[in-house]
Order: C-alpha cells, then structure tokens, then sequence
C-alpha cells in the first residue's frame, strides 16, 4: 500500500464529546490513583481528571478514524495497519466533568519512515466558551505503507523540542508497579478505549502476540500518576505537558520500572525525563517528557 504525503493537511470532521463525573473518576480508579482531586466531589472547586484523560476523549475518533477523514482521496485501507507508535498532549487546564468539549483536527503530517508511514494526527479540544483544553498529537505508524513524496515535512507541526539529559547513568530515582493480571479488562472497561489486543487472547496470538497486552495510555498513565506523586506534590494541575514513544509491550502479571532519568531547569518551569521499563527490562516506554509548571516562590 501507498500514502501520498500530499494528503498531510486532511481535515477530519468535528466532534464533540461531554464529560461526566463517572468518566473522569472511572479514568482515574482504572489506574488505582486514589489522588482525591479525581474523587472527592465536596470540594468547592470540583472534581478534575487525571492529566492523561484526553486519550479517552479522543479514542471515538481515533478508532473510527476512517469515519472522520474528510476526503475521498484518502486510502482508508491503510488505517487497519496502524499501531500508537508516539503520544504528545499539551494541557491548558485539566478536564473537568460538565465540560463540554469541542474537538477539531487534521493528519498533520505523512513522513517517510523505515517501517512504513509515520502519521501525526492533530487533535485540538476546546470548551463551550471556545477556550483551548488541551492539544493531542498522536503518532501513528502504518506499518508497510510506503510514503509518497516529502511534502509532508513541510505539514509537521511546530512542536517543543526537549533535549534529553546527558546519557544517564543510574536513574534520578526510580519505583516500580505490579500489573494485575485482570489491568488490561478494567482498563479497557472505565475508559472504553477498547482493541480486543488488550483483553482476547485468542486474537492477541492471532495476530502475533503471546498474549494480551498491557494499553500503552495506561503504562503511561501510570508512569505520569508516579512523577506526579513525586515531581508535583500531588497536584496534576501543574503537568502541562507528557510526551513519550511506545517501543514495547508489558505483559499482565509482571512489574514494570518507572525511571525518573534528569532534569532541566527553567525559570517558570522544569522539564523532567523518564522511562518505562518492562519486566524484560526493555523499554516499554522511552523519551518520555513531563513539562511540569514551578510553584510560585
């Protein structure tokens, strides 16, 4: 199959997306993080989702992708070969329930890659006094999909670049987390980011697994709900950035390592990198990035 990267700039079709209090505290108790700013509805200003909620407000679309690509000249065919290869999320403020969320986006770019076609789509969120949420870009990669052309480089979006630390030795610090044999189901249950690779067996070695395997968003979430506890005092509104590319699987019924690997400081904020790995000790996640807001002095 072939993807002309002159389609980079394909519009997708809006949709809007309204947030109720059992989704928010679903997201959050799917991931075991009992941070009560995700629960305890008492308190004046309200209830807030976990930082990396917006995957599960934008899977209607990514998962009926083709639906909302508006062009004929699109091959949709091409989108049952993708896999979540990178996530990028910039928050402006956290979801709340009662939002009301209006979602626009775009393929933003089409670029060459060795293993097909890196596509990056772009997903902006915005509430109902037109006020920015927050932005995803997900990377995607089709696999065996040969990429036509450059022009798709010049539809990349300006996104920060964060410079890693110099190569690490040992981690800044470092915990790990057991997954629960039943994670991937629950998961897969209180957010209704569903592909039967986290919850079939039988399908997970139809196409080439051993097995079930652990959500990608959800090794990430978990790893964001660690920096959080320790990086942010426990305060998710101060995250305003997570980043991170998917480069291998976590198995149900074994540990993986969160690995906190440096700093660099700026003067209203600091960048924080880290890593995921699996009980293989191969990284399940990698180039991870936190964008975390200082308190003032």
């Amino acid at each position: 199959m072939k993807l002309d990267s002159k389609l980079a700039g394909t519009r997708l079709a809006p949709h809007n997306a309204k947030i109720t209090w059992q989704e928010t505290t679903n997201f959050a108790a799917a991931i075991q993080d009992d941070n009560p700013l995700y629960f305890d509805d008492t308190k004046k200003s309200g209830l807030v989702a976990p930082p990396t909620f917006p995957v599960a407000v934008t899977w209607p679309i990514l998962s009926n992708l083709g639906r909302y690509i508006d062009s004929r000249e699109f091959p949709k065919e091409v989108l049952f070969t993708q896999v979540h290869y990178t996530e990028h999320l910039i928050l402006h403020r956290l979801v709340r329930p009662g939002d009301s969320l209006d979602l626009t986006g775009q393929i933003a770019a089409l670029l060459p890659h060795r293993a097909g076609t890196h596509a990056v789509i772009e997903l902006t969120a915005t509430d109902k006094e037109k006020n920015p949420v927050f932005t995803e870009y997900i990377g995607a990669m089709l696999r065996g999909v040969e990429c036509l052309g450059e022009t798709g480089r010049q539809q990349l979006p300006t996104l920060p670049k964060f410079d890693p630390p110099d190569p690490p030795g040992a981690p800044v610090w470092n915990c790990k987390r057991k997954i629960e044999r039943w994670l991937p189901y629950v998961y897969d249950g209180c957010t209704h980011i569903e592909f039967p690779i986290h919850t079939s067996p039988k399908f997970a070695r139809e196409v080439g697994l051993p097995g079930i395997i652990l959500q990608g968003t959800a090794t990430l979430a978990l790893a964001v709900q660690a920096l959080v506890n320790r990086e942010a005092g426990g305060d998710p509104d101060r995250i305003s950035q997570i980043a991170c590319n998917f480069t291998g699987m976590v198995k149900p019924g074994t540990s993986i390592e969160i690995n906190c690997l440096g700093y660099k400081e700026h003067f209203h904020h600091r960048d924080i990198f880290f890593n995921v790995l699996n009980a293989d000790n191969k990284q399940a996640l990698r180039s991870g990035y936190l964008k975390i807001k200082k308190e003032p002095a």
